[in-house]
């Protein structure tokens, strides 16, 4: 991973993109893999199987969260698809909020992010 901090927001060197392009590559496959490994636990739990009642309830509640956790990784799929078309658009770590450079450690720790700190916690206090 590259190593930071920077003393100044920069804009990133055409080293520093490559290496986070080949980091999001490489997120972008993990996330296939798993995508493709919890596919077939991912179907509805069969009501009709010889088990407990008690059984069947963890088996509907694993399926819920098997299914709540494939979500959350299909979002992020869609994130990291993003930032490599960022990438591709000569605009990754520029924040989509303000336009500003994203900090380089920011997008170390999550590569796929399209906003700066303040943007995205802006953007989170708004939710609430």
């Amino acid at each position: 991973m590259i190593a930071y901090p920077r003393s100044t927001m920069t804009e990133l060197s055409k080293r520093d993109r490559e290496e986070f392009q080949r980091a999001l590559l490489k997120l972008r496959e993990e996330i296939v893999v798993m995508l493709a490994s919890s596919a077939d636990s991912a179907g509805p739990v069969e009501l009709d199987q010889p088990t407990g009642r008690l059984t069947r309830m963890d088996a509907i509640q694993q399926q819920k969260m098997l299914a709540a956790n494939r979500r959350t990784a299909q979002i992020r799929q869609q994130q990291v698809a993003a930032a490599l078309a960022r990438i591709d658009d000569d605009e990754y770590g520029d924040c989509l909020g303000c336009g500003e450079a994203v900090d380089p450690r920011r997008l170390a720790a999550n590569p796929e992010t399209p906003f700066c700190f303040s943007c995205q916690t802006s953007r989170e206090q708004r939710r609430q």
